[in-house]
């Protein structure tokens, strides 16, 4: 095998082809990254941990096809270090020989035979403008629990419906719904699958500014499966398996006290007062007539409040959140202002976005986060 390629290309492709190596892989050739030459010019590096899987082609100038296993890792740090200058790639017997400028490595390559094969891309289900993905998965995953005990929750059901697909994450402590448009391969289409928030992340960050992203999903044929692609790129997962909660029911039908307050000025606002909330600590939100107070610490501890200018329609109520998860919700949103809907100050509080504060709020995000009972 030899090759020569354009440095910053190689450099893109290892990293992105290497994100999701395993830290600790199972078998030690699952550490590697394949890279396969042929003659037409082009080359595919690979890797595969058993659940995600991704493929990177780039343009070469190959002068001897074949295909090799080495360290991603490392091959990706190198190639990161490179000066910028043409890179040569070389096999000879065992060892890879990267060349570039003055500058010359050797990589022992491990057994590419031992590599298992990588998943079949399944077809085409639809596909999605990638700025639109990123930004869906982003609102959505805050909500996702890292808890691994609690496979489910890792991970966001992805409800596919003609036209339509909803995103929707829970920790059991905030519920995350985002709704957005398509175009499915086939209009009829209705799919559900359960992606592991952590993959659908990395995915949409890493194709979303591709243009358009193909999704491809595969259920009921024994591997349920996932995949996206974009710019040349592959990324497969294999879906969570498990009945996902009912969550969508816990959004309340009908509100009778919400509050209209600036969406950045509420965020400042609470970061500067959650610098005296202790861990766990929750802070306070009361609302009353023309303006929301928020305040965090009590007795002994250090104390903080300010007031903001708030619409409030319905009684005065007072609520607390567990000010992390406050901000993750305030930071989902994209519009000038949020609109926060009540029932009862101990049940779950819907966050939605408003462009102004006359007018409705938009439904197609909707951020639901469970209060903190606060002891007076």
């Amino acid at each position: 095998m030899r090759f020569r390629v354009d440095r910053d290309v190689l450099a893109d492709a290892v990293t992105w082809t290497a994100r999701s190596l395993p830290t600790r892989p199972p078998v030690p050739v699952l550490a590697g990254v394949r890279i396969e030459a042929d003659t037409t010019g082009t080359i595919q590096l690979s890797s595969f941990d058993y659940e995600v899987s991704a493929r990177a082609q780039l343009p070469a100038d190959v002068s001897e096809p074949g295909t090799v296993l080495v360290s991603g890792r490392l091959l990706a740090e190198i190639s990161r270090a490179l000066p910028a200058k043409p890179v040569d790639v070389v096999l000879d017997g065992t060892k890879v020989q990267v060349t570039c400028g003055a500058s010359r490595f050797t990589l022992l390559t491990m057994p590419v035979e031992d590599y298992p094969n990588l998943p079949v891309m399944p077809e085409l289900t639809g596909t999605v403008d990638g700025d639109e993905l990123t930004h869906a998965v982003a609102q959505v995953s805050v909500a996702a629990s890292r808890d691994d005990t609690l496979p489910l929750l890792t991970g966001v059901r992805v409800e596919i419906e003609g036209e339509k697909v909803t995103l929707l994450a829970t920790d059991r402590y905030r519920l995350a719904l985002r709704e957005m448009t398509w175009k499915p391969a086939n209009p009829a289409v209705q799919a559900v699958a359960l992606v592991r928030a952590r993959t659908l992340s990395d995915a949409a960050k890493s194709l979303g500014g591709a243009g358009s992203v193909s999704v491809a999903l595969s259920t009921g044929g024994g591997v349920d499966l996932i995949g996206f692609e974009a710019a040349g790129r592959q990324t497969t997962s294999l879906l969570v398996d498990g009945d996902y909660p009912p969550v969508r029911r816990l959004f309340p039908d009908e509100t009778p006290i919400h509050a209209i307050v600036n969406t950045q000025a509420l965020t400042e606002a609470a970061k500067r007062v959650a610098l005296v909330a202790e861990r766990n600590t929750p802070i306070r939100l009361t609302f009353s007539e023309g303006q929301v107070v928020l305040d965090a610490g009590q007795g002994d501890d250090a104390q903080a409040s300010e007031a903001l200018e708030a619409v409030l329609v319905g009684d005065d109520i007072s609520v607390a959140f567990n000010p992390h998860f406050l901000a993750d919700g305030l930071g989902a949103l994209d519009t000038t202002f949020v609109r926060m809907s009540f029932t009862h100050p101990n049940k779950p509080v819907e966050f939605t976005g408003q462009e102004s504060l006359e007018g409705d709020d938009l439904k197609d995000y909707r951020y639901l986060l469970v209060p903190i009972r606060f002891a007076s």
